[in-house]
């Protein structure tokens, strides 16, 4: 222990010495020091500019997200084929913390949640090798896993829709738009630096299609698994190696791709009596598009196409939104005549909204430290040296943000505290001061005299001024052992102002000595200065109240412990925030309609919705619904469910409320008018966090866990409606995992072993008829398209469409699925959620 005591003591010892000596070097090199600040100056500028900026700190967890899409598959089959395999090769991964996952009708999605500390390009290495291990498991009909891009709750950057005007309008259907999107917007929108993906939201996916008249196939006896077959044997091209002529060689290389809906219609299928059937004399040659798990709709005016840009994980959002923006003004001048891209969200306005804010409060700051310094050491050059420290350890931070990778934002910065900054550096001046008129009345110094006073005395005051701002960072030591979303929120605040307390600490020693031998007036004048008379002045006041206190120490003590018990009293009734809410100045309004209802019908009830906030709500600028999932499902949402984003005027034009709570209760009750909707208003941002962080995007959420739906259900319901009451409780809602309507085909096995067949080519008959066989892909230049298969008109198809379909029995003879199974209508599981236990 002694030991210990003596070697702490020769460290203090030997740092105060070197500090010391780095004020003395500091003083008598002017040139050198002068030269150092200046680099210093020059860094931290270039730094500034270099600086990320966004509007909050990225609290997303360190997840990866693996998706498959299967359109042809329900629920329990995604499930059973596709997210169990995964499951139980994802869990064992290494510093595993939460593993959870999304079965719904065509689509999987697994959230694999990671500790902080392991690298993002470690935990996808990882996950694309459990991918690969999987994926021998699951059939490959059934889809392929992916990861979603690396991407987080602020990636959404950027969003768009494209525009029509009047006279055009007529030229550009959904299906056209959706094709300049992908093959014209997209493209070179992915050549941005730091846009990770950019996802198509709406309109129809162009294909061609075959649209096969069954009528027609059972007159002539041919099978819709033959059409299958002749189209996808006539779509290739090959080469011949080469052949020598003369001194020259020729490629040989034979072209039989299709090009044109033309080429399909010539494509023989079969022979009958000898004479070729072509696909023209069967079907219909068109173009047609994907079954569809989503739509786009904008201001009450039906379905638009739009795409979200996605920023890659850890960019500077700033610098990505511009490059984007310079790179649309290309885009729009290569678009087709009469369409623009019109822009909905932009995360500039938001940037510049929440920074302008911070520097609003800084530059309050600054003005306010600065008055009362000058006012306070009485001497206007002083002051203004103290103050000049503001700026610079504000750059020394930001040259260490860069380095630590630390964004600017509302945390980071808004906890900066000028006072505390430049509490060294008033130390040092003050003291300064203090000994020159002490010693120096009524002198003129030289600049040696005025350097050697500056360094003894800078020397004298330093180990207490050292010791008072390491006592402030000793108080955020708790903040850094801070971990998961509390950790990503404050520590990069905590580190912010440490940075900066460093920073001041440094140009105590270096800087501020500096200037004072400098700029200091060597002129020591005896006069009593304003900062002195006004401190007198208070002591007039202050000095007496504290000899009646002393006096009166019993009262003071009651006194004072009536307060402490009346402030533990009014502290028990306050409410209590993780965070103050950030307004982002919009709306992000989650809507559900019932069970299964059709896309059209969300479409329906999205364009109302829109029109009656349009009409209603003067407030409202634009209303973009974004409904079902998109072809990039990073928000994997059902056909009856979309994301209403409400854009709003600045808060100075409002006329029906004079806040957002009042203006969302208002709307919630204007938009209920339309029945079987149910409404959660929340924030875009705010949104996107919630369901990347919990699953879920509500801010509060009750989950119950159990291996029985139908209870877990029940028991949802009764607890929605135990907190119902709750006093700021509002739009509650349980989330519907069954209820899903499914036309269910019970294959009956004795009877297709009867007519010699197999569930393979039944299932496959079943799934060309009505999904669509794809049997290759058309190209247009460097625009390709899927070539598919169905039923003419069976999009729409009842129970006895189906039933009527034909199968080809091996004798060459059609059979009906009627003959075949079993069909009925029931209510199947909608949704299946499964939550592994945390690892930690």
């Amino acid at each position: 222990m002694h030991l210990a005591f003596l070697f702490l003591l020769f460290i203090l010892k030997m740092s105060l010495l070197m500090i010391n000596r780095i004020i003395g070097f500091s003083v008598n090199n002017k040139l050198i020091t002068g030269i150092l600040l200046l680099v210093f100056v020059g860094w931290g500028i270039f730094s500034f500019t270099q600086l990320s900026i966004d509007a909050l700190p990225d609290v997303t967890n360190n997840q990866v997200q693996v998706i498959t899409v299967s359109p042809n598959l329900a629920t329990q089959e995604v499930e059973q084929f596709i997210t169990s395999p995964l499951e139980l090769k994802f869990k064992s991964l290494p510093d595993l913390v939460e593993l959870r996952s999304t079965s719904r009708s065509g689509l999987s999605v697994i959230t694999i949640v990671f500790k902080d500390k392991v690298a993002g390009s470690l935990t996808r290495q990882w996950v694309n090798e459990r991918i690969q291990s999987a994926s021998e498991e699951i059939p490959k009909a059934y889809g392929s896993p992916e990861m979603i891009p690396p991407t987080t709750g602020l990636g959404e950057i950027f969003q768009y829709t494209l525009a029509v005007d009047s006279a055009h309008k007529s030229k550009y259907n959904e299906m056209e738009l959706r094709t300049i999107q992908d093959w014209i917007v997209k493209r070179q929108l992915l050549g941005v630096a730091g846009v990770v993906e950019v996802s198509s939201f709406g309109g129809k996916l162009k294909q061609y299609e075959v649209a096969v008249d069954p009528e027609k196939l059972v007159s002539m006896n041919i099978s819709l698994l033959q059409v299958y077959q002749a189209l996808s044997s006539n779509n290739e091209n090959t080469g011949g190696s080469y052949i020598d002529k003369g001194p020259n060689i020729y490629f040989i290389r034979g072209e039989g791709l299709i090009n044109s809906l033309h080429d399909i219609d010539n494509i023989i299928v079969t022979k009958l009596n000898g004479m070729p059937v072509f696909v023209k004399d069967i079907a219909r040659v068109q173009f047609g598009f994907a079954p569809r798990y989503g739509a786009m709709t904008r201001n009450g005016k039906g379905e638009t196409v739009g795409g979200v840009v996605l920023m890659m994980k850890g960019e500077n959002s700033v610098q990505v939104i511009k490059d984007v923006k310079d790179r649309m003004k290309q885009v729009e001048r290569t678009l087709p005549e009469g369409v623009t891209v019109d822009v909905f969200v932009d995360r500039t306005k938001l940037i510049s909204s929440t920074i302008g804010t911070v520097e609003h409060n800084l530059f309050m700051g600054a003005v306010i430290v600065i008055f009362v310094l000058v006012l306070m050491l009485g001497n206007l050059r002083a002051g203004l040296i103290v103050a000049s420290v503001i700026p610079l350890a504000m750059l020394f931070a930001i040259i260490l943000m860069n380095l630590f990778g630390i964004s600017a934002n509302l945390m980071s910065m808004g906890a900066l505290d000028f006072g505390l900054i430049v509490d060294g550096a008033v130390i040092v001046v003050e003291s300064m001061m203090f000994l020159l008129h002490d010693k120096f009345k009524n002198q003129m110094l030289d600049q040696k005299q005025m350097d050697k006073q500056v360094i003894s005395s800078s020397s004298i005051i330093m180990s207490s001024a050292v010791f008072g701002q390491f006592i402030i960072l000793i108080v955020y030591v708790p903040i850094f052992a801070l971990v998961g979303i509390e950790g990503k929120m404050f520590r990069p605040m905590a580190l912010t102002v440490s940075f900066a307390i460093i920073g001041a600490l440094i140009l105590s020693i270096t800087y501020v000595p500096l200037m004072s031998s400098l700029f200091l007036s060597k002129n020591i004048k005896a006069d009593e200065s304003l900062s002195e008379r006004f401190i007198k002045w208070i002591q007039k006041f202050y000095e007496p109240t504290l000899r009646y206190f002393l006096r009166h120490r019993i009262t003071v003590l009651i006194a004072a412990f009536f307060l402490l018990c009346s402030s533990i009293l009014v502290f028990t009734t306050l409410g209590g925030e993780f965070i103050p809410e950030l307004d982002e100045g919009d709306f992000a309004t989650n809507f559900t309609i019932r069970q299964g209802s059709s896309l059209p019908q969300s479409i329906s009830v999205a364009t109302q919705l829109e029109n009656i906030l349009m009409k209603n709500f003067p407030e409202v600028t634009e209303t973009v619904s974004k409904i079902g999932s998109s072809e990039i499902p990073t928000d994997p949402m059902p056909i009856e469910s979309g994301d209403l984003i409400i854009l709003l005027k600045d808060k100075q034009e409002w006329t029906s409320a004079h806040d957002k709570e009042d203006l969302a209760e208002k709307m919630n009750e204007k938009l209920s008018v339309i029945p079987g909707v149910n409404l959660s208003f929340e924030q875009p941002i705010q949104m996107r966090f919630n369901e990347l962080i919990a699953g879920v995007k509500s801010d509060i959420a009750i989950k119950i866990y159990g291996d029985n739906l139908e209870i877990l259900f029940n028991k949802a319901n009764q607890t929605a409606n135990l907190i119902r009451n709750i006093s700021g409780a509002a739009d509650i809602k349980v989330e519907q995992i069954v209820g899903m309507p499914q036309l269910v085909v019970k294959w009956n096995r004795d009877r297709i072993a009867q007519f010699g067949l197999n569930i393979e080519i039944v299932n496959k008959v079943l799934n060309t008829a009505l999904a669509g066989g794809k049997t290759g892909v058309v190209y247009e230049g460097e625009k390709k398209f899927d070539l598919v298969v169905r039923y003419a008109n069976y999009r729409d198809a009842d129970i006895s469409k189906v039933k009527n379909i034909f199968v080809p029995l091996e004798d060459g003879t059609q059979f009906r699925f009627r003959n075949l199974a079993i069909f009925r209508l029931s209510q199947r599981l909608l949704k299946l959620v499964v939550i592994m236990a945390s690892a930690e």
